[in-house]
């Protein structure tokens, strides 16, 4: 693995990771509906830390190997759905809008897990808590819409 990929790696995980920081959950978040099975909020950043470091490492392990563009591909659009989501459902406060999101993002992270699987074991298993935790946001993302089908997207015209 070359160690300047990995930080090549990080530093994308680091920015999409930045707009947890840009648009907070804050009090609007704690007034929705949520169902009882939801995470504790000390889980996220423990979570989303491990999975940033361990992307980093599985796209830094492939990005080398011959034949690693579909799996270089799907990194990619994973990251790019991965920072979207969070300024539509936090910052936008537009619930349904982030559905389409997220299903785009579980696909975008089960082909990266396929795609870095087949060429290398470590790399693939390294997606593997990044799959089963964004199953988990993807049903929670869809939880929360349907126990809060009155709220509305944020108004911009009103800001």
């Amino acid at each position: 693995m070359d160690i300047f990929l990995f930080f090549l790696f990080l530093a994308a995980t680091i920015g999409a990771g930045a707009t947890g920081a840009l648009f907070p959950t804050g009090s609007w978040y704690k007034g929705l509906n949520k169902p009882t099975w939801v995470p504790p909020n000390w889980l996220f950043p423990v979570a989303w830390t491990s999975i940033y470091l361990l992307i980093a490492y599985a796209g830094a392990r492939v990005a080398g190997l011959e034949g690693s563009a579909y799996a270089m591909a799907f990194w990619a659009i994973q990251i790019v759905l991965n920072a979207l989501w969070t300024p539509v459902f936090f910052g936008l406060r537009h619930l349904r809008a982030s559905i389409p999101i997220m299903a785009c993002l579980w696909c975008a992270v089960l082909g990266a897990t396929i795609t870095h699987w087949q060429l290398d074991t470590w790399a693939g298993l390294a997606f593997m808590p990044y799959l089963a935790w964004v199953s988990v946001a993807a049903a929670l993302n869809l939880s929360i819409v349907l126990l809060n089908p009155d709220q509305k997207p944020l108004d911009m015209a009103n800001l």
